[in-house]
């Protein structure tokens, strides 16, 4: 069986190739592998037993590496990435001569020098066949342009976000999935545009990677508003830190306290006689006040001591 290696292509685009002709290779190597129109230059990004993990799934459908990258290859690449920044250029130049609105993303130009493509981003359709009679007329070769999203626009430019590390659609990330300000609420993050955006201007797709923790933490500890009895006394939910499981409640007497979701106990609560201890009853009905009088008759002995199996919901008043 070939072996099997991920290697880095424009673009920030990453893909598994076969070796079926055993080529010793290593990380970083320039490759010419076969591509849909030809010949693409790339460069061995991943090998060995952690393309496995990748799943790279049916080896067979896999594009094939030709050969390591001769002394004539690179310098055919060093010559596209010249003519790549002349094209850049030169496109911005006329996209500004005819006023059009779109937003220039990135040029391309393949291994074999015989197309370009270049990529932009708009907000709307637009008209470009008048550009592309001025970009043939310039280089004389088959012209390409492709509206892409901002988000894709991203990726392929790549960059660093606030986290400070690469951005995670240019690395790993295969797709994107849908991100909403309800996420970002939920979270209880800021709403300010420039602390929940990515570099794309939209929202960081990094909001949907612990929003499960989140809403689980909301499940578990009480509400904004509920209503319970402590040993203190009756206290309220003010406000809820999820990230760190605490609730913030007020007494009666207007005082704040900071509780960990750990320190709190079992709820619903109840009213225990006049002493407002707020411990819950035993299940069981006379059992329980017999086990109470066996234990000293102060009925205060709080159920389910060995787990919470038996803790229903929280009371909101």
């Amino acid at each position: 069986m070939a072996e099997v290696v991920q290697v880095s292509l424009r673009g920030s685009r990453k893909e598994f190739c076969s070796n079926p002709r055993n080529l010793q290779l290593r990380l970083r190597d320039a490759v010419i592998i076969q591509s849909e129109h030809g010949e693409s230059f790339a460069t061995v990004f991943l090998k060995g037993p952690l393309v496995e993990l990748k799943k790279p799934g049916n080896p067979d459908g896999l594009r094939e590496i030709l050969r390591k990258a001769t002394e004539e290859d690179l310098d055919a690449d060093d010559h596209n990435r010249a003519k790549e920044n002349d094209a850049f250029a030169y496109c911005r130049e006329r996209i500004e001569a005819r006023e059009m609105k779109m937003d220039l993303s990135d040029v391309e130009v393949a291994f074999s020098g015989h197309r370009i493509t270049f990529y932009f981003s708009a907000e709307q359709r637009v008209d470009f066949r008048d550009l592309v009679k001025d970009l043939a007329a310039k280089f004389h070769t088959r012209i390409e342009l492709r509206q892409i999203g901002v988000r894709d626009q991203a990726k392929r430019l790549d960059g660093c976000g606030p986290c400070g590390r690469a951005f995670c659609c240019s690395t790993w990330l295969k797709e994107f999935h849908p991100v909403t300000l309800k996420m970002a609420k939920e979270q209880q993050l800021s709403l300010n545009p420039s602390k929940i955006s990515g570099a794309c201007g939209r929202l960081m797709c990094c909001l949907a990677y612990e929003l499960v923790k989140y809403r689980d933490s909301a499940e578990r500890v009480p509400p904004v508003g509920c209503t319970f009895r402590t040993g203190g006394g009756l206290v309220t939910v003010t406000r809820t830190e999820l990230y760190q499981e605490v609730v913030w409640v007020r007494d009666d007497e207007g005082a704040e306290h900071r509780i960990a979701y750990a320190d709190l106990p079992p709820g619903p609560y109840h009213e225990c006689g006049d002493c407002h201890c707020g411990k819950k009853k035993r299940a069981g009905g006379a059992s329980s006040q017999a086990e109470a009088a066996g234990n000293g008759g102060n009925g205060h002995d709080l159920a389910g001591e060995s787990g919470d199996e038996h803790l229903p919901g929280w009371e909101s008043h």
